[in-house]
């Protein structure tokens, strides 16, 4: 076995153990997932999430939609097909990744799935209204979404000012920040801090960082006053 030579593999801090980027939206009676990572079913019984309504998609690449198979517990306990909410181009990529979900003849256990579309209009779920905001992954569309006074986005590297205004007066943003260098279709940690400071969202927190961004313990000091890095596990009330 050959011993990784990451420091951030290697660290005990508990705040640099990152599974892929997720997150969970939970109301007084309505539990939503952002994303079903290749971590989905690990990270839900981690948390002991019980209860499912729906699941968001941000956009179709692989480390965002690989854990949706696992839905299927939630069929079984709560005796529904889950309710998949995303575009076009992401519902596409479903189809295409998980054609035995769609098939004409079904066979016992597989995950039954519904899709619903979304694009830029606000919808909603139970009792939470989320609000679709696009973004630019290099030439691809992403959805973030903004929850009341929270908004998420991850996988971006550009938002354009008519978007910016969707996120105006969110008092939380959850927000990608790679690595310290540019990056051709994410936010460096540099891009990062200048977008939470220019919108002028008081508390921030970055996700989706690979390790080439250092440890947890390291960059904290290093950031301005109101951001902070993510961590698996962490709690927002809002």
């Amino acid at each position: 076995m050959v011993a990784c030579p990451c420091e951030v593999c290697a660290s005990a801090d508990p705040h640099d153990k990152r599974l892929r980027s997720s997150i969970l939206v939970q109301s007084a009676s309505t539990t939503l997932v952002v994303d079903t990572t290749p971590d989905f079913r690990f990270q839900m019984l981690r948390e002991n999430v019980r209860q499912l309504d729906g699941v968001i998609f941000t956009h179709p690449h692989k480390d965002h939609i690989a854990g949706l198979d696992d839905v299927r517990a939630y069929n079984y306990f709560q005796r529904k097909a889950m309710d998949l909410y995303a575009n076009e181009m992401t519902q596409e990529s479903i189809v295409r990744e998980f054609p035995y979900a769609f098939a004409d003849i079904r066979y016992p256990g597989i995950p039954e799935l519904r899709l619903n579309r979304i694009d830029k209009e606000a919808f909603t779920i139970g009792d939470i209204t989320i609000i679709p905001i696009q973004v630019w992954h290099m030439k691809m569309p992403v959805l973030g979404f903004r929850f009341g006074n929270f908004t998420y986005i991850t996988d971006a590297n550009r938002i354009e000012e008519d978007q910016r205004e969707k996120i105006r007066g969110s008092e939380q943003i959850v927000l990608n920040a790679l690595r310290h260098e540019k990056h051709l279709s994410h936010f460096s940690l540099g891009e990062a801090i200048d977008e939470v400071q220019s919108i002028g969202i008081p508390h921030a927190w970055f996700t989706h960082m690979s390790h080439q961004l250092g440890r947890h313990a390291d960059i904290t000091p290093t950031l301005p006053t109101g951001i902070q890095l993510a961590y698996d596990g962490l709690v927002l009330h809002v």
